[in-house]
């Protein structure tokens, strides 16, 4: 049977409300917190926790799609990047400039553009826009 799972994108305002929602719908009954990373949400859609069952199907409606592609566009990925450029952080300043500069030049992916990459890339999970 294939789990029906619904991101209330109506919930989402950046990208720190999109993990947010990512939480209650994939992390219900859970005990523990996702990090707030891409690799933690690349992690979560592989089961084995929370709403998912290894690679057992399941679909994945997203409601208020196409107003959550503008939210988590090109200004919240443009500022999660800023951010990163911290001279005390953690992240490879080179690679994160490059990709700003991508952004600025169009050609780069935006936050919204990974998030459905790394959700194609689990093909157990059919994606429905809504």
């Amino acid at each position: 049977m294939t789990a029906t799972l619904v991101l209330d994108g109506t919930r989402i305002h950046d990208i720190a409300s999109f993990y947010a929602e990512v939480e209650r719908v994939f992390m219900a009954g859970v005990d523990w917190p996702l990090g707030h990373s891409l690799d933690a949400l690349d992690d979560l859609l592989y089961g084995g926790f929370g709403a998912l069952d290894g690679d057992a199907p399941a679909t994945l409606e997203w409601l208020d799609f196409e107003r959550n592609r503008q939210v988590l566009g090109i200004e919240a990925t443009r500022a999660m990047l800023q951010a990163k450029l911290d001279p005390d952080g953690p992240y490879d300043r080179a690679r994160i400039r490059r990709q700003l500069d991508a952004l600025e030049a169009g050609t780069g992916q935006t936050f919204f553009d990974i998030v459905l990459e790394i959700v194609a890339g689990h093909p157990n999970i059919a994606l429905v826009p809504r």
